[in-house]
């Protein structure tokens, strides 16, 4: 979407990007390297591409042989397995390769500006392993921040001091070209900004633990922050700058923040499995909707992600698209795309 907004969409960019979903997705903690997949294609002695073709070795899963048979952009795999160095040789590789007009370090939400240490966040690994390799390579690198406070994180104003003007704002006509893929993907902070650029606003309820996160103005604007100040800032990545290995990084990831975002999955894929699979009964489900929307009203929610749904509903992945269709086809009126919309009323059969 970004890439189309800012360059055009006759040279579409190569994307450097983790296989890293959700367990909704992907039951197996932690990130995936080339070894979980089949079919990947080597562009560099380090870096392989993810086609249309690859799939991923069971039981783990991944979105992004989807993406790429759907979308123009070429996705390229950061491997995480060996470190910040491992990715800096990476893009080292794929720098002298490509010969790139320009290279841009995208994160959602903005926790990239994070220190390390404050009480709502809750996934710094990924930005600080990408923020400590872009800033070791031989060429610039732009930090782009779209969505302000969108992941959940940290809040819009308390990164204010750390973004510059804003670049770009998204607009519903930046969104269409990849509205199917938002149909099923599900990446909660990305469907909140194409929410926010096709105007929705209000109060949106996300994960597992049910975090709200205003729909604002502020919502769809892309700004540009200063690379080195935000490694100055972050002090989890300037403390992994030299690691060689995924380990060492959780290591000093607990050791900083507190905790290892891996170290939850893992403890919540133990504990997943565990749980008896609810079954996807149509009418059991609408009433359990009603119950969790009257819940919901009552805490200011105005909209949801269909992630959060499913996991308030004790449902598993492989349902979330059952119940997306479910629900759309008994309440369109309550897609707010890609978002659920909560009315102020209760809805029929309530």
């Amino acid at each position: 979407m970004l890439d189309a907004a800012l360059y055009g969409d006759e040279d579409p960019a190569v994307v450097f990007t983790y296989a890293w979903d959700r367990l909704l997705v992907d039951p197996v903690p932690g990130p995936r390297g080339p070894g979980s997949f089949t079919g990947l294609r080597p562009l560099t002695r380090s870096v392989q591409v993810v086609p249309g073709a690859a799939r991923p070795v069971a039981p783990a899963g991944s979105t992004l042989p989807r993406l790429a048979a759907e979308l123009p952009q070429t996705f390229a795999l950061i491997d995480p397995h060996h470190g910040a160095e491992g990715i800096t040789r990476q893009l080292e590789e794929l720098i002298q390769h490509l010969d790139p007009e320009s290279i841009d370090l995208l994160d959602v939400g903005g926790d990239i500006l994070a220190r390390g240490d404050e009480p709502t966040l809750r996934s710094p690994l990924a930005d600080a392993l990408t923020l400590a390799a872009c800033c070791q390579v031989n060429a610039p690198v732009g930090l782009l921040v779209a969505g302000p406070g969108l992941d959940g994180e940290i809040p819009a104003e308390d990164l204010h001091d750390r973004l510059g003007p804003a670049l770009l704002t998204l607009t519903a006509e930046h969104v269409e070209p990849v509205s199917s893929v938002l149909e099923w993907h599900p990446s909660e902070a990305t469907a909140m900004l194409a929410a926010t650029a096709r105007g929705v606003r209000g109060l949106c309820e996300i994960r597992d633990a049910g975090l709200p996160v205003p729909l604002t103005d502020e919502g769809p604007t892309i700004h540009e922050a200063d690379l080195d100040g935000a490694l100055t800032h972050n002090e989890l990545a300037r403390a992994i700058l030299a690691t060689e290995t995924l380990d060492e990084v959780e290591q000093h990831s607990r050791e900083i923040c507190g905790y290892s975002e891996i170290d939850y999955e893992r403890n919540k894929a133990t504990w997943l499995g565990t749980q008896p699979e609810q079954k996807l009964d149509p009418e059991t489900t609408l009433r359990q909707l009603d119950q969790f929307e009257a819940h919901a009203r009552a805490r200011g929610v105005t909209h949801t992600t269909f992630r959060r749904l499913t996991e308030a509903l004790d449902l598993n992945g492989k349902q979330r698209q059952d119940l997306r269709a479910l629900l759309l086809s008994n309440r369109p009126e309550q897609y707010a795309a890609p978002l659920w919309h909560i009315p102020d009323e209760p809805s029929r059969g309530d």
